[in-house]
């Protein structure tokens, strides 16, 4: 059986045009969200759950049904785990043809490589952080920009030529942060 899968992401959108390219492609059945690709989706999950082999699931455009790239992977590595091909139509991708596993398997090795990229930097970032702050947690400490203003607002309060409110809106700072920097010592 052809299953159509349509999506928006907001209430105000429209689902006609999916929808008459899906009944243009000989959709059966469908299954239509009105919902961000972020949250879950009650519909999706109802169509994986009801996938028999030999059903074909039939998108408009991929950005439709994945999150992502990497849960498109997974979404479409499910439909083969089920015996379900997959076809976008606008995307031109279509897993009955040997061309359209290879377009997806081409999807699926990016996939991957960007998961692994990304873990490449995360490793390479904590290991710069761990150099730049050995003690690990949160690098304290002022920026020279507020250690001046630390500065001016504790000399233009020991002269007391100015009101308090004056100093710190002359400086920039909220008041509870001109009384925090009159009560920090000489630790900057």
């Amino acid at each position: 059986m052809k299953i159509g899968y349509a999506r928006v992401s907001t209430k105000d959108q429209n689902l006609d045009l999916q929808l008459n390219a899906l009944k243009t492609a000989g959709c059966e059945k469908f299954y239509c969200e009105k919902m961000s690709a972020v949250k879950d989706r009650p519909e999706l999950e109802t169509m994986i759950s009801k996938l028999r082999v030999g059903d074909t699931v039939i998108v408009w455009k991929l950005d439709r049904l994945g999150r992502s790239l990497k849960h498109l992977v997974e979404l479409v590595a499910i439909f083969k785990k089920e015996g379900v091909d997959f076809i976008s139509l606008s995307d031109n991708i279509n897993t009955t043809t040997p061309q359209g596993r290879l377009i997806f398997n081409m999807f699926a090795s990016f996939a991957e490589f960007e998961r692994e990229l990304i873990s490449e930097r995360t490793r390479a970032g904590i290991a710069a952080m761990k150099i730049r702050n050995p003690g690990g947690g949160r690098v304290r400490g002022l920026s020279k920009d507020n250690i001046v203003k630390v500065t001016l607002a504790k000399n233009l309060s020991q002269k007391g030529e100015m009101k308090p409110a004056d100093i710190y809106k002359s400086l920039g700072l909220s008041k509870a942060t001109y009384y925090r920097y009159l009560l920090m010592g000489n630790k900057n």
